[in-house]
């Protein structure tokens, strides 16, 4: 049975819309408070609509807004069918999706198929039954070791810090590779993955345009459970190369069941989570018969050196190449330092930031946007009574992610710059010095990083240079100085070049089309990037 989307408006109708779009990440909590409780929610989303059409994006991802007791911020989901009245209704996504569909953005939905909160009817339901029993095989329940069985029966941290099993009274242990109150869902039982199946029909009959698939590289788990060999634990928020809590080889089946699920609806698209090592690893999720996409974060998490971004840019696109997936890029998101802080900070991090907007909107395939970034905003270096990120409490007070969720300023001079309605407390304190970073300082500043941002989106829907393949040997690069690189787009006259060096440097033959910096004297200055086109 093919499906059609509903509320089409002004929607592209190319079924391959995804492979080189631009999309927003919305954080739900932190965009726009429309009832001032200080929390932001689907209805805050649909009145700035409008400003994402301005921006120029092409697609909507909203983080989990279902039912939850919010122990993770909505990725602990207690029924992944329902809306969290923190953030609204049903009938309130309906509406933003009706009105996003109008403007021709559309809307991706984020699932959480590796857990549920500990408040799931399932969960309640499996701590109320015996061991062995059906309830509890819903999970993944096991009796512990050594003498009482009062050890963990692994030896497995969890990826926030501290065990990844919490025993329950009649004392059987559950495995939670998150937070203790995500508890991992057993991925070998029938149920689960009917009720998984049953989720994403739910909201693709209601109109979304994909889903975000949360940790997509974990669900399945290695047969027996082996203990973790390490040489020493990895710190809370990291991978080590070798990890047997995710990657696992059965994944991959349960990512083609989602793609037949998709197959049915012919325009939607399916993104990954992918935490992976290596290029090998990376490719085999987004083969033709599983996901559409995988978030690829090699570009995020390289550091502002020429030579590490370009690898960094031919490992992801040589991931995908021989799958024929196109590669994907973002600089941030809810779970990374933004990239204004990671570049040094202030001045100097603001100019690197601006450099690398271009040189990710210049890449062939998918870019995610995070909220915020647009605007140049730094991480929050926020009090430790502030902060709310459970990863805090369970690492030891060491790691938070609450820095780069802080809300959205979108006018005025005091908090919350028209997040919420004035005076009302936010949930996580904005500081009082972010009146240069609103929309509404930055919307008619040409030298923005905001207008940055408008213009080069703009370029990279509309302008002819960047219609070129985007899978393949897709790029060719040019000679550079030391620190520097150029690229160009395969098929297209598009030129970027990244100076990362010292000094200003000469720029490639071509045409200017847009500079993240002021030209020096017609030279490229140091933390700066340029396009440039070559007329055929």
């Amino acid at each position: 049975m093919r499906r059609s989307t509903p509320t089409a408006g002004r929607l592209d109708r190319d079924q391959n819309w995804w492979r080189d779009e631009a999309v927003y990440e919305v954080y739900v909590r932190s965009f726009a408070d429309s009832n001032g409780d200080g929390v932001g929610d689907l209805t805050g989303i649909r009145s700035r609509l409008g400003y994402l059409e301005l921006l120029g994006v092409g697609a909507l991802w909203i983080t989990p807004c279902y039912r939850s007791p919010m122990a993770d911020h909505g990725y602990d989901v207690a029924d992944p069918r329902d809306v969290d009245p923190l953030f609204g209704t049903l009938d309130d996504f309906d509406a933003l999706v009706a009105e996003a569909h109008e403007l021709g953005i559309r809307v991706i939905v984020d699932v959480v198929p590796n857990h549920t909160s500990t408040e799931h009817e399932w969960f309640k339901a499996a701590i109320a039954a015996s061991p062995g029993s059906s309830e509890r095989d819903r999970y993944i329940f096991r009796d512990g070791s050594g003498p009482g069985a009062e050890q963990p029966p692994n030896n497995w941290p969890s990826v926030f810090g501290g065990p990844a099993w919490t025993r329950v009274p009649d004392g059987q242990w559950y495995l939670h590779l998150f937070a203790p109150e995500q508890a991992d869902l057993n991925w070998t039982n029938k149920e689960v993955w009917a009720d998984f199946e049953r989720t994403l029909r739910f909201w693709f009959d209601r109109g979304a345009d994909g889903v975000r698939i949360d940790a997509a590289h974990g669900m399945a788990k290695p047969d027996g459970l082996p203990d973790f060999e390490f040489s020493e634990r990895p710190p809370p928020g990291t991978l080590p190369d070798e990890d047997p809590r995710f990657d696992h080889e059965g994944v991959h089946e349960l990512h083609r069941r989602v793609r037949g699920v998709l197959d049915e609806y012919p325009d939607r698209v399916a993104i990954g989570e992918i935490w992976v090592k290596d290029n090998e690893s990376f490719a085999r999720y987004v083969r033709p018969d599983e996901l559409h996409l995988g978030f690829n974060f090699r570009l995020a998490a390289a550091t502002f050196d020429a030579a590490e971004i370009r690898e960094a840019i031919e490992h992801s696109v040589a991931a995908v190449a021989a799958v024929g997936a196109p590669p994907t890029w973002t600089l941030a998101n809810h779970d990374v330092p933004r990239q204004v802080t990671r570049y040094g900070g202030g001045v100097l991090g603001e100019a690197r930031a601006r450099a690398m907007a271009l040189v990710e909107l210049a890449l062939p395939g998918t870019v995610f946007l995070y909220n915020g970034e647009e605007l140049g905003l730094p991480d929050v270096d926020l009090p430790p009574e502030a902060r709310q990120d459970p990863m805090w409490a369970l690492s030891g007070h060491t790691v938070s992610r609450d820095g780069c969720r802080v809300p959205m300023p979108w006018q005025g001079t005091a908090p919350p710059f028209g997040f919420a309605p004035d005076a009302v407390p936010t949930w996580l304190p904005m500081p009082p010095d972010w009146a240069a970073y609103t929309v509404e300082a930055q919307i008619e500043d040409p030298d923005s990083m905001l207008s940055l941002y408008r213009s080069a989106l703009e370029l990279r829907r509309a302008h002819p240079a960047f219609r070129s393949a985007v899978t393949g040997a897709a790029l060719e690069w040019y000679g550079a100085p030391p620190g520097c690189f150029a690229f160009r787009r395969r098929g297209s006259g598009l030129i970027c070049a990244l100076n990362a060096s010292g000094e200003a440097v000469p720029l490639p033959p071509g045409e200017l089309l847009l500079a993240s910096s002021p030209l020096a004297n017609g030279a490229l200055p140091t933390d700066a990037a340029a396009w440039l086109v070559v007329r055929a």
